[in-house]
């Protein structure tokens, strides 16, 4: 593998590492990130690899959740033996699964048609623009009111199901996973910490899934520069998830998610004029 080639595959990761977890659309980076860094490798393969390197980021969500996130716990308890089964957290756990069916459903309705009419820099700049606006008209909303769910505890089924709903949205490409589901939290009345939190959550089942659909259809013939290119985008997503989830959980104990839109806007309009100059030049 040339030296080149490595350090478009470690800007990649760095780039999911960053965009999987903040709510400003990782597809919207990538499609910047492939227009300047065209990768030496077919395009079925780039396709599963901009896919299968979320493992790396969920990985880290996985590690730095993992005491919240597992439900069996040795007993901490004086004289009792064997392990300690959290209930709350399998509760949590199958909020998730409900708050999954929504999007299951769509993808295996509508994500074709996504994929084949909808992956356009057009529709990405469009979705990065209008779901900053929502961020920053959601947060000044927010303002007057005090969230009724404050703690991932706290949400229900009917909640966990309502911002289930909200990821369907998340199919189209600028969206923003998280953004998706951290937007229809917070109009619904959860705090900014416990959407993040159910977020990380529900990427976990989402995201494997994602992955392993992506390389079931391309199958594990990897050639060994294949292989080596996978772990090592992983690796440094991986790396660079750890950083950026601490950030975005310290982050939102003090600031609002305005930030967050204003930074997809001007993505969005640098998008729409970069590839609307692009068409023109080449016309």
């Amino acid at each position: 593998m040339q030296l080149i080639e490595i350090i478009k595959i470690i800007i990649i990761g760095i780039i999911e590492g960053i965009t999987e977890w903040l709510p400003i659309s990782s597809t919207g980076h990538m499609i910047l990130a492939d227009e300047f860094l065209k990768l030496d490798m077919s395009a079925e393969f780039k396709e599963m690899f901009l896919i299968l390197i979320q493992l790396g980021a969920i990985l880290a969500v996985v590690v730095l959740f993992w005491k919240k996130m597992w439900p069996f716990h040795l007993s901490q308890i004086k004289k009792r033996e064997g392990p300690v089964i959290r209930k709350d957290i399998f509760s949590i756990w199958f909020k998730v699964i409900v708050a999954c069916i929504p999007g299951v459903i769509a993808a295996f309705t509508i994500d074709d048609f996504v994929n084949e009419y909808l992956h356009t820099p057009v529709v990405i700049a469009l979705a990065l623009i209008i779901y900053g606006i929502l961020f920053i008209v959601i947060e000044n909303r927010n303002k007057l009111t005090q969230p009724r769910v404050k703690t991932l505890s706290e949400i229900t089924y009917k909640t966990a199901f309502i911002i289930g709903l909200f990821q369907i949205l998340a199919i189209i490409p600028g969206t923003s996973r998280s953004g998706a589901t951290i937007i229809g939290a917070l109009i619904i009345g959860v705090s900014r910490v416990a959407s993040a939190e159910f977020t990380f959550f529900l990427a976990v089942p989402v995201m494997f899934g994602d992955s392993l659909l992506k390389l079931l259809k391309f199958g594990l013939n990897f050639t060994a520069v294949e292989a080596a290119t996978l772990a090592l985008g992983m690796v440094v997503a991986f790396a660079v998830s750890m950083f950026s989830v601490k950030f975005l959980m310290s982050y939102i104990k003090k600031h609002d998610f305005k930030a967050f839109g204003i930074y997809r806007i001007a993505l969005g309009i640098i998008v729409l004029l970069y590839f609307g100059i692009k068409a023109i030049v080449i016309a």
